[in-house]
């Protein structure tokens, strides 16, 4: 890497706070107009991306209630099941059925689907008078017949299932999902112009030999910006999904999701994912502007990873699987920042500045 001059030095010295200030001033608006053009473009193409967001809650909803159905049938100790087990399976696993369990009293129901329903039981008897059978005799029920119960499944396609149906309990709620589904889509598109506007400043404040940079930090940091969020959008929703419906499952409780509360999950996993994964170009921008060296990442290295577990803690929401799944990449990629540093090198001009002080 070339050694800066002095006019380099001169020319990087002339602009002033003020003038930084002003220059960051510019690339927040100009990121902001960005952002604004995505979300109207998003406005266009909302409707489908609110169904590709719900696929994975579906997805994971069917998975839970088809193991809860699987393991009713198995554990079912009253009447014979009027299906074997291995019908039951090939139902729920190959031909996507799901079913609720019903008891009913078999005569009851043919008599209720044959004609109108009575409270009382007939029974017939042979009266001594004339030899003669006399009419019908009605006696009431005087108590529940709990053990002519026999089981009954009722299916039907898990698609229409109403445990798998996302819901809403507002009339405005639908408003406020299309929105932010036109949100996270303006995000995805205005990204690569506010990592550029954003790069733009840093390269304000650099060296002008060192502006050349900027041409290679850009696209690695989109890169790892996109690779962020696609890695928690079709990686970590699942084992995230999973482990939350375990823990519904595990204190007996039915989840009833609401779509306006999954899609602000949606929008901060992948956000917080994208950002997380430019700890490596942060260390060597730490680096470069002389506030960081290799010797202090690689001394520092257990603060480091605490550090980056709180980081995750905060970016990503209150369960333990996607705190993991972040904490775990960056923890990767401190040390692929530590080796990006070694591989570039500090600019002769800052390691001259720093020994002459």
């Amino acid at each position: 890497m070339p050694i800066a001059t002095e006019d380099d030095l001169f020319q990087s010295s002339t602009m002033t706070i003020g003038e930084h200030l002003e220059e960051l001033r510019s690339s927040l608006i100009r990121a902001a107009a960005g952002l604004v053009v995505g979300v109207m473009i998003g406005f266009f193409v909302a409707r489908p991306v609110v169904k590709l967001v719900e696929e994975p809650l579906r997805r994971a909803l069917g998975d839970y209630y088809s193991k809860r159905a699987l393991e009713t049938a198995a554990g079912w100790t009253g009447s014979p099941l009027p299906y074997s087990e291995a019908e039951i399976r090939d139902a729920i696993e190959n031909r996507g059925l799901s079913f609720e369990l019903r008891e009913v009293h078999p005569d009851r129901l043919a008599q209720a689907l044959s004609g109108p329903a009575t409270t009382a039981e007939t029974t017939t008897a042979r009266r001594p008078e004339n030899g003669v059978a006399a009419a019908a005799v009605t006696e009431p029920r005087s108590h529940f017949d709990e053990k002519g119960l026999v089981p009954v499944l009722l299916w039907q396609p898990l698609a229409r299932d109403p445990r798998v149906s996302i819901t809403t309990l507002s009339a405005q709620e639908a408003f406020g999902i299309y929105v932010k589904a036109a949100i996270l889509v303006g995000i995805v598109l205005a990204s690569p112009w506010i990592f550029y506007q954003l790069w733009m400043f840093v390269a304000a404040g650099l060296y002008p030999h060192e502006k050349r940079l900027v041409h290679v930090f850009l696209p690695a940091s989109l890169g790892l910006f996109l690779a962020g969020a696609f890695l928690a959008f079709f990686f970590v929703f699942d084992f995230v999904l999973d482990y939350l419906l375990a823990f519904n499952e595990w204190l007996g409780l039915d989840p009833d999701p609401r779509i306006s509360e999954w899609m602000s999950f949606v929008l901060v996993l992948p956000v917080g994912f994208g950002l997380g994964f430019q700890l490596p170009l942060v260390m060597l921008f730490l680096e470069r502007i002389g506030i960081m060296d290799v010797g202090s990442y690689v001394s520092q290295w257990r603060l480091a990873v605490l550090i980056i577990c709180i980081v995750s803690a905060i970016l990503t929401p209150a369960d333990p699987y996607s705190m993991l799944f972040l904490a775990a990449p960056l923890c990767l990629l401190y040390f692929g920042g530590v080796g990006l540093c070694l591989w570039t090198g500090r600019r002769p001009a800052a390691q001259a500045t720093k020994a002459s002080q």
